[in-house]
């Protein structure tokens, strides 16, 4: 958009309804957070009718619950159990599928259309997590072809973080409580005792349409400082922070270092903070055929690093202890993810602390490494034991 101030607007909380209305009635997926066993999730909703008014959410290392508001906000919860790539870089995926015949067998051709999809919802650092994914899947020479299709139409709405929660480190890593770009529109949501509202900004000219078609009034300077102001307080109530200030070089020369070791002892390996992190892209590839020999297919899966068996190539497994495994997710994720993509492979969501029930907190973790720089060394212990 060439000119961002022309292009900030109100819309009251009965015309947010509208808003969600018109993109169904473009034809767009409506896909955000509502309520559902116990937590707030992304799935696919009708309207506003679905979203978790009133509701928040409660988080500490291996902790999340939901609880009641005092008022009707809409958006004043925290990231969840979920994230967006499990719309664009789907769990499961068939590849292909062949059924057999007299001659051998045919492949059935693929059915590769793709919804039209609206996220509602994103949160800054999710939308910089879907920026990663796009580099990871889109970037280089060898492109995902699904994830590209169901990318490349997407509507984003993003929602700009008004509180902040325990295990949020955002603002260490650059990728919020704000964003400023890569949405159709971004909306704060702004409630007390006078008033429900929301201050838009279209990012785009397709979200600027979109908005075209929705009751509003221009936002004021009031309006936008207003939105800013309610950010800047976010920002201010980080429940983690982490120190990344030569975080790459710091974590190559402590390969060896005995936090490794204590880590280790209490991980799991249960793959959950791969699971939910909104970056992660690891997948195996299975066959599969019936019992009576007559189809055969093959599936694209989630895989985590924390699984044994991801690492096995001929010759056995290359990183057979949970120490190597966990090292090498959290060097992957701060470290050498630069070197690969120019960017971390962490946005600061603070998933993987919510929702490991071992309560292991990355944040932590280098901070322990950091504080015994170098610690660990002499001992010279092969990289992959």
């Amino acid at each position: 958009m060439q000119d961002r101030a022309n292009h900030r607007f109100v819309v009251t909380r009965h015309d947010f309804s509208m808003l969600l209305a018109t993109l169904r009635e473009r034809g767009y997926l409506l896909l955000g957070p509502t309520l559902r066993d116990q937590a707030i999730v992304y799935d696919e909703i009708n309207g506003a009718e679905d979203l978790p008014a009133g509701w928040t959410d409660e988080q500490e290392a291996g902790q999340y619950k939901v609880k009641r508001r005092d008022d009707n906000a809409l958006f004043a919860y925290n990231v969840g159990p979920h994230s967006w790539k499990k719309f664009l870089q789907l769990p499961s995926l068939t590849l292909w599928k062949a059924q057999k015949t007299d001659n051998g067998f045919k492949v059935e051709e693929r059915d590769e259309a793709t919804p039209r999809m609206a996220f509602i919802g994103v949160r800054p650092c999710e939308l910089r997590a879907i920026a990663v994914q796009d580099q990871v899947l889109t970037g280089g020479d060898h492109i995902d072809p699904d994830y590209a299709r169901r990318r490349k139409h997407a509507f984003i709405v993003t929602v700009q973080c008004t509180q902040a929660g325990n295990t949020c480190f955002c603002v260490s890593m650059g990728t919020g409580p704000r964003a400023e770009e890569g949405f159709d529109l971004a909306v704060t949501e702004i409630i007390d005792t006078h008033r429900h509202e929301f201050v838009i900004e279209a990012g785009t000219d397709t979200g600027a349409e979109i908005l075209a078609r929705v009751p509003h009034r221009s936002a004021s300077e009031a309006d936008w400082q207003n939105a800013q102001s309610a950010t800047q307080r976010t920002a201010e109530q980080m429940g983690r922070q982490i120190e990344t200030s030569g975080i790459r070089e710091l974590l190559y020369r402590n390969a060896e270092h005995p936090r490794w070791d204590e880590v280790a002892d209490r991980c799991l390996a249960c793959t959950n903070c791969t699971m939910v992190c909104p970056t992660c892209f690891c997948t195996a590839v299975e066959d599969v055929t019936d019992l009576a020999g007559q189809t055969a297919e093959r599936i694209q899966r989630w895989d985590s690093c924390f699984n044994s068996r991801y690492s096995y190539i001929h010759g056995g497994i290359v990183r057979p202890s949970t120490r190597s495994r966990y090292r090498q997710w959290l060097t992957h994720k701060l470290a050498y993810w630069h070197d690969q993509f120019g960017s971390s492979g962490c946005v600061g969501c603070g998933r993987c602390i919510s929702w490991c029930p071992a309560g292991i907190d990355i944040t932590e973790e280098v901070a322990a490494i950091r504080a015994n720089d170098g610690g660990g060394m002499e001992q010279g212990r092969k990289t992959n034991e």
